[in-house]
């Protein structure tokens, strides 16, 4: 799976929040709730439900629900060891959303865990071995390309870089890897780093895009994206919420329409040449289905990156 650099890639939407509006069986949580991943064994129809409306809406890339499937995050559940069926069967579960469905893909999901080793939650060597194994399960059950997304360490991401194309080396296997960083509203990552430090630490890295998804709405992430479309080599990602969230009656909302987020998010293809797109927090089918229509014969606009 290796689209040309003037083409556009549209990934999928939100799973959490969308997970949250859908009518979930509290047997199927097993007194854990929160644990999204569970689903993937005890609720497989409604994840596949929730990719199905994603893939209905023209997503050419279905990401499995396993962002917090590392034994990290499941330990917290005490469901340590459940790391391979859960990452199995969310490759499994996008598989059947998918279907017979033609240039339509599968990426791994992997977030950045509940531990930063910068701060000291976590060793270098413990990650490590974390991220292999969710990894090597992803991989072995056959998804298209691996994202790395949501980082918000330096050493976090370098680990999980380091990690990850070492277990691909080991299995003999080449699959594309996309990686995305976190930017708060702040202007940098959670641990203080600016997108210009991010971009040089992935920059030795043969990886297959490198973006920003998360924390914010597409207009907070314009002055980063602007800096990659001058300065990143290669394809970059946006993959933004569905605007700022906002509490109204309780209860968190995004307040972005499907018009506003498929217009701001034409004007990071045609403005910054970003070639991959998606949906994060908030985002819902008829967010991808705007954005899909959208793109429709938009070619990502031709940089010109400094030297």
């Amino acid at each position: 799976m290796r689209p040309s650099d003037h083409e556009v890639l549209i990934l999928d939407g939100a799973c959490g929040t969308n997970l949250q509006e859908m009518h979930i069986p509290a047997t199927a949580w097993e007194g854990k709730e929160g644990c999204n991943e569970l689903l993937n064994l005890t609720a497989p129809d409604k994840i596949i439900e929730l990719h199905s409306a994603f893939v209905a809406a023209g997503a050419m890339v279905i990401e499995t629900n396993t962002f917090g499937a590392s034994r990290i995050v499941l330990e917290e559940y005490g469901l340590q060891d459940q790391v391979e069926a859960i990452n199995r069967a969310g490759v499994e579960n996008a598989r059947k959303a998918i279907g017979g469905k033609a240039n339509t893909y599968i990426a791994g999901s992997i977030g950045p865990g509940t531990k930063l080793p910068s701060l000291g939650h976590i060793s270098v060597e413990a990650l490590a071995r974390a991220h292999e194994e969710q990894i090597r399960a992803l991989a072995l059950a056959g998804v298209d390309l691996l994202i790395i997304e949501t980082c918000q360490d330096l050493l976090q991401i370098k680990t999980a870089m380091t990690t990850c194309f070492a277990t691909l080396e080991a299995l003999g296997l080449d699959i594309p890897v996309m990686a995305s960083v976190t930017i708060e509203r702040t202007g940098t990552m959670l641990v203080g780093t600016d997108i210009a430090a991010a971009a040089v630490t992935f920059e030795p890295y043969p990886i297959f895009s490198f973006g920003l998804n998360c924390a914010t709405g597409p207009m907070d992430m314009e002055s980063h994206i602007r800096y990659l479309s001058r300065n990143w080599p290669g394809r970059i990602s946006c993959v933004p919420n569905q605007g700022m969230p906002e509490v109204v009656g309780g209860k968190t909302c995004y307040p972005l329409s499907p018009e506003t987020y498929g217009r701001e998010m034409k004007r990071f293809v045609v403005d910054y040449g970003v070639s991959v797109v998606g949906g994060c927090c908030g985002t819902t089918p008829a967010h991808i289905r705007q954005l899909v229509q959208t793109l429709d014969g938009v070619k990502p606009a031709v940089r010109e990156v400094s030297a």
